[in-house]
């Protein structure tokens, strides 16, 4: 998920793990934690220099069971070192105390990533399988603003205090719930969208269902056929419990074929779900559709689009120009959110 929830889990493994013996420091080491495996975006710069190996990098190795395992130990060792040397109070901390911080703040990372569309390499290096539960989306405010709130709260209390543990229940409490009201809506809506492609006589092959950006009420179904894709959305507050509105969207999977590097990286990245577009001066629109597009008629207004371009003899992406969504486009999104097609 976004940085700032990952933040907040990692102060709330700190806090529960050592905020009875250092207080407000374990958030901070928690915090911290639960930041190092994101640091991959800057990590596989010195790897690699072009821009599709770099984003396939992120939610690698450092994403993985054997990352959180390895790391826990490395980090709880050298913090463990540094801590027990500069504090006056040497004896309220273990080595053992600190390697199960980091493991926790690192593993619960992962698992945390794992529920989102974008895919986590848990078993690298054995397999570059991703890891997609697809029941929240990467960024959702109703997930991670209680939390947020409940860990600011305890920071006023001291750290023996029974109410900064009340507190952190709270924002353990409150988040693991909305995770399982999330995990209840991912199988109310595939049964939702299954049943809708039989209705209308869909045939596919395969499909995926996940919630669009900041919220858990409007969902996104594609579903993929022999030539091309069906996507529709359903809200949580729609009359009828029904995907409808189909759009078709073309594959145009020939513009760039799979036998191109990038373009297998970028299957595999996309888990198959993507389409082309030629743009101007030899580049390709590619857009990854485990997002949606604000407007199903409107290519580029894909929440995940990129530009590619030749670069030598690799394909490249150009740099990301973020551009604001076009208002009839928003408005259409906020509408079916709250249930009006």
């Amino acid at each position: 998920m976004d940085s700032l929830t990952q933040i907040v889990l990692g102060a709330a493994c700190g806090e529960a793990l050592l905020g009875k013996k250092i207080g407000n420091k374990a958030l901070l080491f928690g915090a911290i934690g639960g930041t190092i495996p994101d640091l991959d975006v800057f990590t596989s710069r010195i790897f690699y220099s072009n821009e599709i190996d770099i984003m396939a990098a992120h939610r690698g190795f450092s994403h993985s069971i054997v990352f959180s395992i390895l790391g826990a130990y490395l980090f709880g060792w050298l913090v463990h070192k540094l801590y027990d040397k500069s504090s006056k109070r040497r004896w309220t901390t273990s080595r053992n105390d600190w390697i199960k911080l980091f493991f926790w703040s690192l593993f619960t990372h992962i698992i945390l990533d794992a529920f989102t569309p974008y895919g986590t390499q848990w078993f690298l290096p054995f397999s570059e399988y991703r890891v997609a539960f697809n029941n929240i989306s990467v960024a959702d405010p109703l997930y991670t603003v209680p939390f947020l709130l409940c860990m600011i709260v305890l920071m006023f209390f001291n750290r023996t205090s029974t109410r900064r543990q009340m507190w952190l229940k709270f924002a353990l409490g409150i988040s693991s719930f909305y995770m399982l009201l999330t995990i209840g809506n991912k199988f109310y809506i595939d049964s939702v969208f299954k049943s809708s492609l039989k209705s209308d006589a869909i045939v596919y092959e395969r499909f995926s269902a996940q919630p669009t950006i900041l919220n858990n009420i409007l969902w996104y179904g594609i579903a993929e056929t022999k030539s091309d894709y069906r996507v529709a959305f359903y809200s949580l507050l729609d009359k009828e419990p029904k995907f409808s509105n189909w759009q078709i969207l073309p594959k145009n999977h020939e513009v760039l074929p799979k036998t191109v590097a990038e373009i297998k990286t970028l299957d595999w990245f996309s888990n198959g779900y993507y389409n082309l577009f030629e743009l101007d001066s030899g580049r390709v629109r590619f857009n990854d559709l485990r997002y949606p597009l604000l407007n199903a008629d409107d290519p580029s207004s894909s929440v995940f689009s990129l530009k590619l371009y030749k670069k030598k003899e690799r394909w490249d992406i150009l740099p990301f120009e973020p551009t604001p969504p076009k208002e009839d486009d928003l408005k259409l999104f906020i509408n079916r959110i709250k249930g009006i097609k």
